[in-house]
């Protein structure tokens, strides 16, 4: 069933009690931050927490907001990985007052149907983006059209990907595609190492927008998705858009929103 972009909302989050998740990558400071916090705050199963609290990175808490969205529960990440954009400062004492003082984003996932050469339909979900990569030592030659019809009859490049806004600051801006506001309305389409058209950036697309690659000469030039790191190979066509049925609710400490973050990402 498809679906519609990150639409991001600010919302006040519910009455935090102390029914509180703990979940932790495999790391083991993330484990061992666990450890001690259970012990100072106790723990309850994710479907019976009023909070969950993701200790690693960006990836795990991906990886946890993925497995949370059939629960209407705010997750709050501290950061015990190695990239924290999506988490809060580390910290034992406190945690009960910075729960009870956390702003809420609130953001939709993109949807991805993917189509294999044997015929075989994929489904996945991405919080940050939709990536169409090349697979073997040629570029890949991608045909791009939007709410049904062709903008690009062929982009020669190792791939391109289409980013909300919460994403915006991940693979999309290494691969220099633009930062855009939580809130905004829009989608980014990012070339990677675009061959043809010569340096082609991409584009911004409305949120409602339902985008199709087609992979041109898929047989020598194959083309894998992936959708925040959910892999698919040997790839003849992807569509993508937004999915405004699905919400994830994210805890930010008070002035260490999204918003705040891409603003600041930007004059680093």
């Amino acid at each position: 069933m498809f679906v519609s972009e990150p639409n991001v909302q600010h919302r006040k989050p519910k009455k935090m009690t102390k029914r509180i998740a703990f979940l932790a990558s495999d790391i083991k400071v993330a484990q061992t931050a666990r450890d001690s916090l259970v012990k100072l705050y106790g723990n309850v199963a994710p479907r019976d927490a009023d909070v969950v609290v993701a200790l690693g990175g960006d990836g795990f808490m991906l990886h946890t907001m993925h497995n949370m969205q059939h629960l209407d529960t705010p997750v709050y990440g501290m950061n015990r990985g190695t990239i924290g954009f999506l988490m809060n400062e580390f910290h034992k004492a406190d945690l009960l007052e910075r729960l009870a003082a956390a702003e809420e984003e609130v953001i939709n996932p993109l949807a991805m149907r993917a189509m294999d050469q044997a015929g075989k339909l994929h489904e996945a979900l991405a919080i940050n983006e939709v990536s169409l990569l090349r697979a073997g030592p040629q570029a890949a030659r991608l045909k791009i059209s939007v709410d049904g019809r062709v903008r690009m009859d062929e982009l020669v490049c190792d791939g391109a990907l289409l980013s909300t806004p919460a994403g915006s600051t991940a693979y999309n801006y290494s691969a220099h595609g633009p930062i855009l506001p939580i809130g905004s309305d829009v989608l980014a389409l990012t070339a990677i190492a675009a061959f043809r058209p010569r340096r082609w950036r991409g584009a911004l697309l409305p949120k409602i927008a339902k985008v199709r690659f087609d992979v041109l000469d898929a047989d020598k030039r194959p083309v894998m998705a992936d959708a925040d790191s959910v892999s698919f190979e040997d790839i003849d066509w992807v569509e993508i858009r937004s999915e405004p049925s699905i919400e994830h609710r994210i805890l930010f400490d008070p002035g260490h929103g999204l918003e705040e973050r891409l603003i600041s990402e930007q004059f680093t």
